[in-house]
């Protein structure tokens, strides 16, 4: 009996490892596909778009030094005076932004893109689709760079700025830029990459200036604009959006309008 009760444990246990390599292959398989077999082949090898895996790595560093890290860390510590810091910062980020649109009017609306139709992504390799995917890259390197903006918060020790909507705010585009260049770069989602850069060249200017001193608020008499231009941008791509519902002819994603939409919504 007791030679029966070992070879009953032995199958057992064979079966459990079966089942278990069974289930690392299956979940190997399907993890490949999702994020190498479905990725754009011309984005997909480029830094940090492989795999999801060090972006969320990033973004989980920032979450954990922001909200507990950064505050414990600050707590007994006079606010760090950051001014070079931050008109250094702000203009890169105004540089940073300046370029995007650039590349998006000078390549992309002054040419072929129109707003008032929904564009599909062009997947043929070429100078005019390599530079859109470079756009749209260096769109979600800004995206990381500004995890700084909280940073930096934290570090000044301005707690009540890093609110529930800005945290929100600055962990979803990254993640969407991320998808938007990895799986489909181009196309319509070329809009919101555009008002968006530009509302941020606006705004980090004033950020820059603002870092500069007193001496120049006298100049910063638009900064009660510059909320207003916020919001506009969710409302005016909430409207060029739901072209991608309407449009017959559009082979862009209508999934993409789930991630989108409810956003405009949120923080309009």
């Amino acid at each position: 009996m007791e030679d029966v009760g070992n070879r009953v444990n032995i199958a057992q246990s064979t079966i459990g490892k079966d089942a278990a390599e069974e289930g690392f292959q299956s979940f190997s398989e399907f993890w490949n596909y999702i994020f190498f077999e479905l990725g754009d082949k011309r984005t997909n090898g480029w830094p940090l778009l492989g795999s999801p895996i060090p972006g969320l790595t990033i973004l989980g560093v920032y979450l954990l030094f922001v909200k507990w890290l950064g505050p414990r860390m600050m707590a007994n510590r006079k606010p760090f005076d950051l001014k070079e810091v931050l008109i250094l910062y702000n203009a890169v980020q105004v540089f940073f932004s300046m370029y995007i649109v650039y590349e998006a009017f000078d390549g992309l609306w002054l040419d072929k893109y129109s707003c008032f139709r929904c564009e599909n992504v062009e997947w043929e390799v070429n100078d005019f689709t390599m530079r859109v995917c470079r756009g749209f890259y260096v769109y979600f390197i800004a995206k990381l760079t500004e995890l700084l903006d909280t940073v930096f918060f934290v570090l000044r020790k301005k707690d009540r700025q890093v609110t529930f909507l800005h945290l929100y705010h600055h962990t979803m585009m990254p993640m969407a830029a991320w998808g938007a260049t990895k799986y489909y770069p181009g196309g319509h989602s070329a809009f919101i990459g555009t008002i968006n850069s530009f509302v941020h060249v606006v705004m980090y200017s004033y950020y820059m200036f603002a870092a500069m001193g007193p001496q120049w608020q006298k100049y910063l008499w638009w900064k009660k604009w510059i909320t207003t231009l916020q919001l506009g941008q969710f409302c005016v791509a909430f409207i060029h959006y739901m072209q991608v519902l309407f449009d017959k002819n559009c082979n862009y994603p209508k999934w993409s309008v789930i991630i989108v939409l409810p956003n405009a919504i949120f923080f309009y």
